[in-house]
């Protein structure tokens, strides 16, 4: 009892020296969750590795709490797994590698002449599952370090029922150590667990269930193991059912957690841990009331209903945006065949390559413009084509002199201010004997080119000129230049 106690304080207050000295090396090494709202260092998960392997180890070193051969295993193939997971945190490795190495771990715990082949292999496959579950309940706050303590002491207890002292002591350093890392956890988390705490926690605590249950009849067995490990199992089945709804791939990451869904309805991030921390104890202690013979097996049914009942319900929380046209999000489809154009102050903001087609595009939208035809542009008429002695259409550059005769009209490339202005200057010089300014008679319906517009049309867009020689598009065009 003593040691117990000895050893729940020493790997506490160990994980929470740990966790603070980790946190600043992992800063400084980019190691950081970058899925939450703020960039969070992930060596949290090595604290609590390292105070549960070096306190239970010290036990057994001074033979105060021999480990068992069973629990000496698992507490190496622990170890293995958060090898596996650290290297994760900084290369990133696939989830598919992640389940598999989880799976060969797990290989080497069961107890196969006890289970037997086929039930230690789908142990295996649950292990395994188990540890990619509670991996993924690290996407809030101290939801991970806290569902892993209340199923530490489910399973603790459970393992002191059967007499197994050795792991019920492994257990307890396991629950003590992650204690000392939600001092730095909770939220807002100056720490995270990342792959490697959460795979070794959701490892040992799988395999110790499964320990704990060998030899026992396969209803009960799987009773007291879904509700040792109900909340973890219900946040995987809802993200794979969201995400398979929705047309996403799995491996793609969103907020679609228990967590994010309970937030979307209004909670805030320490009230959705504290809410699923209830869950978790209540479906916590159905497994290790199950287990103890105090419930029935069928007992565990209500549980399941009411999970998937909750699961269900937070399903139609809308946490994804539109679908986009073109397939799923992600997809090659969609990256493909979507365009959205963004635009800056009503005017699109990358426009079309052909400077022609943007200087068409600006014509088109602003109604004051004249039209640009053939005969302003130069290009593909007959005027043109004479011109330059050849049938091929015209170059997309204009010739060098008559370089403003392929643009609009001086004042037309003004703002409203300044094409008033060039239209008062232009009245203003007035060519002998009652003509505009380019000499043209100047009547009630001339505009400053001498061009009669019909009454009618005034205040729309003026009409196109008519077609002129290139040589007296030219002189026009020097004309206008010099004034």
């Amino acid at each position: 009892m003593l040691y117990g106690i000895a050893t729940a304080t020493t790997a506490l207050l160990l994980a929470a020296v740990l966790s603070a000295l980790f946190r600043a090396p992992a800063l400084r090494l980019g190691l950081v969750d970058r899925r939450r709202v703020r960039p969070v260092p992930l060596l949290g998960g090595v604290a609590v590795v390292a105070s549960t392997c070096l306190v239970a180890a010290a036990g057994g070193w001074t033979g105060a709490a021999p480990l068992g051969a069973g629990v000496g295993r698992l507490l190496a193939a622990g170890a293995g797994v958060a090898v596996l997971g650290l290297v994760a945190d900084v290369w990133r490795l696939s989830n598919r590698i992640l389940l598999v190495g989880t799976a060969v771990a797990a290989a080497f715990v069961v107890p196969y002449d006890e289970t037997g082949v086929p039930a230690g292999l789908a142990a295996v496959a649950w292990i395994a599952c188990v540890a990619a579950a509670f991996r993924g309940l690290d996407h809030a706050d101290g939801l991970a370090g806290t569902v892993g303590v209340l199923t530490a002491f489910g399973a603790g207890a459970c393992a002191a029922a059967e007499l197994m002292d050795d792991l019920a002591v492994l257990l307890s350093i396991l629950a003590a150590a992650l204690t000392g890392f939600l001092m730095h956890n909770w939220h807002p988390a100056r720490i995270a667990f990342g792959a490697c705490g959460s795979l070794f926690t959701g490892f040992v605590l799988a395999a110790s269930a499964v320990l704990v249950r060998t030899g026992y009849d396969a209803g009960p067995t799987a009773a007291a193991l879904f509700g040792l490990t109900a909340l973890a199992s219900a946040d995987a089945v809802l993200v794979v059912l969201s995400r398979r709804l929705a047309g996403r791939p799995l491996r793609r990451r969103g907020p679609d957690h228990l967590a994010h869904r309970l937030r979307r309805l209004g909670l805030t991030p320490p009230g959705a841990t504290v809410l699923l921390s209830v869950a978790a104890f209540a479906t916590v202690l159905v497994g290790v009331l199950v287990h103890t013979g105090w419930l029935a097996p069928t007992g565990a049914l209500w549980a399941a209903g009411a999970v998937l009942a909750a699961v269900l319900g937070l399903l139609r929380v809308r946490v994804y945006g539109p679908r986009r046209p073109g397939g799923p999000p992600g997809t090659a489809t969609h990256r493909h065949t979507t365009f959205t154009r963004h635009t800056t102050l009503g005017r699109p903001a990358a426009g079309p390559r052909d400077p022609r087609a943007a200087r068409d595009t600006a014509a088109s939208r602003d109604p004051r413009a004249p039209r640009d035809t053939g005969t302003h542009r130069g290009r593909d008429t007959g005027t043109h084509r004479a011109a330059t002695g050849s049938g091929l259409p015209a170059p997309s550059a204009p010739p060098t002199g008559a370089r403003s005769s392929s643009r609009m009209p001086l004042f037309e490339a003004y703002g409203s201010r300044g094409r008033a202005e060039a239209e008062t200057s232009a009245r203003g010089r007035r060519a002998p004997g009652g003509t505009g300014a380019l000499g043209a008679p100047r009547g009630p319906g001339a505009d400053v080119r001498g061009v009669r517009v019909p009454p009618a049309s005034r205040g729309q867009a003026p009409a196109p000129p008519p077609r002129q020689s290139a040589s007296s598009q030219l002189r026009e065009s020097l004309r206008v230049r010099d004034g």
